[in-house]
């Protein structure tokens, strides 16, 4: 068993490790083009270094071993990806990776936009192979792709040999129209040629041969007919492959917290509304949930307030609420012993209660990020925590809000060992949590779209001139928006917080999803619809970073499933489409 996963660039030690690989596979199939594989590293961080986008990718067995990799040339100009190079660990050839990986390519190119697979295949035929085990070994090739229908394109100049180069072993020109049903014309196929031998071949290729070969891509093109299979297997695009899949983790205790009172619209069915929606969409793959060290929590949070939060709730009678009713505007040194006064020295408001179950639900809800932030550091390239209680208006010590534990800014120091992490929240409320954590830190950007504190919730944050303080300064970045905001409107404040995050390059997104800039919910003053979301989605997915969404809130369950997923939609096609 393996799985096959994209590599973005060699910011982590697992994506490092996999290129080492990578480089040790290619050497045991591949003998020309050493600088290939040497420059991989750098075609990756820098896409278009040989004016194609370079795309890596690798299948891994159980333990995380690289069996083998495809790399492919993808140019958005043009709308066409190239094959480069394609192969597996030399004692696992006939094991189905070739396979499991080029069905993978064709996907890939699919979701990003492509007209056509092009790639080259050495040739089967005594004339233009005369070696006969090698000709075997080409036939094998040929065949295999026939399966998918692709072909070499026939009456061209593309197997010319080139003047005063040694290699007379040239390949054909293959082409997989990726389920289309007819050929593309010749103007497109030329500029596609050219584009290959002036960018790959340029050291070798004078512009006399290519002008030359191009010119003979002429209408109507022609594929040799089928020699090996008689009907292709893959004529048609498949749905949604695994890997795309956006990794989901949810919360199987969030249940045990619920709070029965009139008006507490922070419930149960919040995740049961979004879940039947997500699973009925075929965008999620549900994962088991890992559990976690408290280390990870009281790394972020005070030690003082984790262990109060903790003894609080574990003495409150089943079925009975704590509510803050007494804040400590002065005297803070002296926090009283009473559970139920001391609430209010670790809380923000007087309608988040503590409970038997809010620090077991509120825990569980970090395990979920948690196992969510591992599969990006596994090479998953989306990833959503769907939790409650929600968190991000948990600061660094105290609650309220409803968030106990502020679960994607957990997330967020999590992966900040392995570079630089950018959290866009998206509720419509501040995320003040965030905010109060990372406040010092350059190393985490944090980004609220929000309702202008003068009329949303938490009211004393949120303001545009809090930007960060200490070497922190420039790291925060509230975007506050007036009590009515259309689609539109709200879509312009996510450009400009999308550019923000790009510029900040980080190696990880984090966006805590709230849902209640909806129409109708309960807790905002915005008119945003499904179609918004499913935009917001593309939007965000467009930045190409590997992305945890945390679910924050949105209360409005007649709407709230369909609205999530629109935007996981979104999501989806802004992250595999093209850029």
């Amino acid at each position: 068993m393996f799985r096959i996963r994209r590599i973005y660039d060699d910011v982590l030690p697992i994506n490092r490790a996999a290129i080492r690989s990578v480089a040790t596979i290619f050497r045991e199939h591949f003998s020309a083009a050493p600088q290939d594989i040497e420059q991989l590293a750098e075609r990756l961080r820098n896409p278009f270094m040989k004016r194609f986008r370079t795309v890596l990718y690798v299948a891994e067995n159980a333990r995380g071993q690289v069996q083998g990799f495809a790399i492919v040339l993808h140019d958005p100009e043009l709308s066409f990806s190239f094959l480069d190079y394609i192969a597996a660990r030399k004692q696992l050839t006939g094991r189905g990776v070739g396979a499991a990986l080029y069905e993978y390519v064709r996907d890939e190119a699919r979701s990003m936009g492509s007209k056509g697979l092009f790639f080259e295949c050495l040739p089967d035929d005594a004339e233009g192979c005369p070696d006969p085990v090698l000709r075997r070994q080409n036939t094998a090739r040929l065949r295999f792709y026939e399966r998918y229908g692709a072909r070499p394109f026939v009456d061209t100049g593309y197997e010319t040999p080139i003047p005063g180069c040694a290699t007379t072993l040239l390949p054909y020109l293959m082409y997989d129209s990726l389920g289309r049903d007819k050929l593309p014309k010749a103007g497109f196929v030329r500029e596609v040629v050219r584009a290959i031998l002036e960018r790959k071949y340029s050291r070798i290729c004078t512009p006399e041969y290519v002008d030359a070969v191009v010119a003979s891509f002429r209408d109507p093109l022609r594929l040799r007919p089928p020699r090996y299979v008689k009907s292709p297997e893959a004529a048609t695009p498949s749905p949604l492959t695994a890997r795309q899949l956006i990794a989901m983790t949810v919360n199987d205790r969030h249940d045990i917290h619920h709070v029965r009172e009139r008006g507490y619209v922070e419930a149960p069915v919040r995740v049961k509304a979004i879940l039947s929606q997500l699973e009925a969409s075929g965008l999620v793959h549900r994962i088991p949930v890992k559990e976690y060290p408290l280390r990870h929590i009281t790394a972020v949070h005070e030690s003082e307030y984790v262990f109060y939060l903790k003894r609080a709730c574990e003495g409150v009678p089943p079925g009975q609420s704590v509510y803050p009713y007494v804040f400590p505007v002065r005297n803070h040194a002296h926090p009283p012993k009473d559970i139920s006064l001391r609430a209010g020295y670790y809380c923000i408001d007087t309608f988040t209660p503590l409970n038997a179950n809010a620090f077991l639900a509120a825990r569980r809800a970090v395990d979920c990020s948690l196992t969510a932030a591992d599969e990006l550091l596994a090479g998953r390239r989306l990833a959503y925590s769907l939790v409650r209680p929600p968190g991000h208006h948990a600061e660094g010590r105290a609650f309220g809000g409803f968030c106990y534990f502020n679960n994607a800014a957990i997330a967020a120091h999590y992966l900040s060992r392995f570079g630089k992490v950018a959290m866009l929240d998206v509720d419509y409320h501040h995320g003040n949590g965030q905010q109060d954590i990372f406040y010092e830190r350059p190393d985490v950007l944090t980004i609220s779209i929000h309702g202008h504190p003068e009329v949303a919730y938490p009211y004393f944050t949120g303001f545009a001139n809090e930007r960060g303080a200490a070497t922190g300064i420039g790291f925060n970045l509230n975007i506050p928006l007036p009590e009515s905001q259309d689609g539109a409107d709200y879509r312009r404040a996510l450009e400009r917080a999308c550019k923000e995050v790009a510029k900040f390059a980080p190696s990880f997104l984090i966006v805590p999803l709230g849902l209640d800039p909806a129409k109708g919910d309960p807790t905002g003053s915005w008119s945003l619809v499904a179609k918004d979301f499913e935009s917001n989605g593309r939007m965000i997915g467009q930045l190409q970073l590997p992305t945890l969404v945390v679910q924050e809130g949105g209360y409005r369950t007649r709407t709230l499933g369909t609205n999530a997923k629109h935007f996981f939609s979104g999501l989806v096609r802004g992250a595999y489409g093209p850029p």
